[in-house]
């Protein structure tokens, strides 16, 4: 059953930030996030800038697939250009001619990342620079003030993160050591525009998760992250730490589950009661022939097979590229000119705001059930959908129609070559 809840006045007249949830339908949400530069509706995915560039995307064009809101990276762009020159540009909504809201990630991520040139202790972390060997300190305190210097609406605690199949009692560790760097973090906070999400860690150990979700709960003010997954966790441990973690976050909170991008883990997420995500998969990909598609997953347009398709990408999408070129031009400039990387990119961003906004339309209507199944169909084809998704499904009380498949689901993508490239790419970032 679909709940309905009445907003009361505009969210712009009552609060630089505000969430609002529109629709519950079982866990899943409908919601209206508010930042001093947009109105976000969500469940929503945030395509990535990590520099305050989309890699081959203006953004006049993501304007024109209502894109609300977008994720920069806090380190890549203290390290270059510096925070500083962005500061000095007028932020950078300015600098990368953005109006809307933007969310900075703290550079926690980089611990895993770029492990090799990493150390830490409680004062912070301190990075080697992979392009010029300078020497980067990162403090909690350091962090919020080129935060602040960037200008983003939402900025990221500084976390202590560890691989996410880290055991023993470094993760107890990581995970009171990040209760404790927020706190440092919102000492330094001086700015009303911005505002601070916790993140919650924990690894895998749902106890450590349920303490540290506690904790960070009472002190975040306006939204929440859960950190630490899409780090090549097996798919049942996946479901059902954000799960949980749904499950104990207070409901006027956004939750969001970092790192997530592949269409299949979007939906089930959504409808597990999570809010936002990012992901630079769709651009990434992209830049290896990869169409994301709703009929099998994605296209590879790489392959032989398109040399001579005349069809667009998909022939239900409504964005420019599929409007305007074929399968066969794709196939003839991939690896060879920039254009194919950009055409495919705008479609794949589409693709994933189309996505999120049938989402939002199936939560607020009640007939997500009907909707994960449709979606299950297409994306597998007409066959077995793997055996996690069908444990998530029950424990959220849908019935799916498929049958259940033992595919890993993380097994499955790691085959496809773009996801190999990927795995290569990753090691030189």
């Amino acid at each position: 059953m679909t709940s309905t809840i009445e907003s009361s006045g505009d969210p712009m007249e009552k609060s630089k930030f505000a969430f609002e949830l529109l629709a519950t339908s079982r866990r899943a949400r409908r919601g209206r996030l508010t930042t001093p530069h947009s109105v976000v509706e969500t469940p929503v995915f945030m395509p990535v800038g990590t520099q305050g560039t989309m890699k081959g995307i203006i953004p006049e064009q993501l304007l024109a697939m209502d894109c609300r809101i977008l994720l920069c990276n806090t380190y890549h762009l203290g390290h270059r250009p510096g925070h500083e020159i962005v500061r000095d540009a007028g932020g950078i909504h300015k600098m990368m001619n953005w109006p809307r809201s933007i969310l900075t990630d703290s550079g926690g991520f980089q611990m895993v990342s770029l492990s090799k040139l990493m150390t830490l202790d409680e004062e912070g972390v301190r990075f080697e620079s992979p392009h010029t060997k300078e020497i980067t300190n990162l403090p909690p305190e350091e962090c919020i003030r080129v935060q602040q210097n960037l200008g983003a609406d939402i900025m990221m605690q500084l976390d202590h993160v560890v691989h996410t199949l880290t055991t023993g009692p470094i993760v107890e560790e990581a995970m009171e050591r990040s209760i404790r760097w927020l706190d440092r973090c919102e000492e330094a906070h001086t700015k009303d525009e911005q505002t601070i999400f916790p993140i919650v860690q924990g690894g895998l150990n749902l106890e450590l998760r349920k303490r540290c979700s506690e904790e960070m709960a009472r002190r975040a003010q306006v939204g929440i992250a859960i950190g630490g997954l899409s780090g090549g966790e097996d798919k049942s441990s996946f479901w059902r730490v954000v799960a949980a973690c749904c499950d104990w976050l207070p409901p006027h909170l956004p939750r969001y589950v970092m790192g997530v991008g592949f269409a299949v883990d979007l939906v089930v997420c959504s409808l597990l009661g999570a809010d936002m995500f990012d992901c630079v998969f769709p651009t990434r990909t992209a830049r290896f022939g990869t169409a994301l598609v709703r009929r099998g997953g994605q296209l590879h347009l790489k392959q032989q097979r398109f040399a001579h398709d005349y069809r667009p990408i998909d022939d239900r999408c409504e964005c420019h590229s599929c409007k305007t070129y074929t399968r066969a031009y794709i196939y003839s400039n991939i690896a060879k000119e920039t254009v194919a990387c950009h055409i495919v990119s705008v479609h794949n961003l589409h693709h994933q705001l189309q996505l999120m906004k049938d989402v939002r339309e199936a939560i607020a209507e009640g007939s997500e059930e009907a909707f994960l199944n449709e979606f299950l169909n297409e994306y597998y084809e007409g066959g077995s959908v793997p055996g996690w998704i069908h444990d998530a499904a029950a424990h959220m009380g849908y019935s799916l129609k498929q049958t259940r498949g033992e595919i890993d689901e993380r097994k499955h993508k790691a085959n496809h070559e773009d996801v190999v490239e990927l795995k290569r790419e990753r090691k030189v970032i």
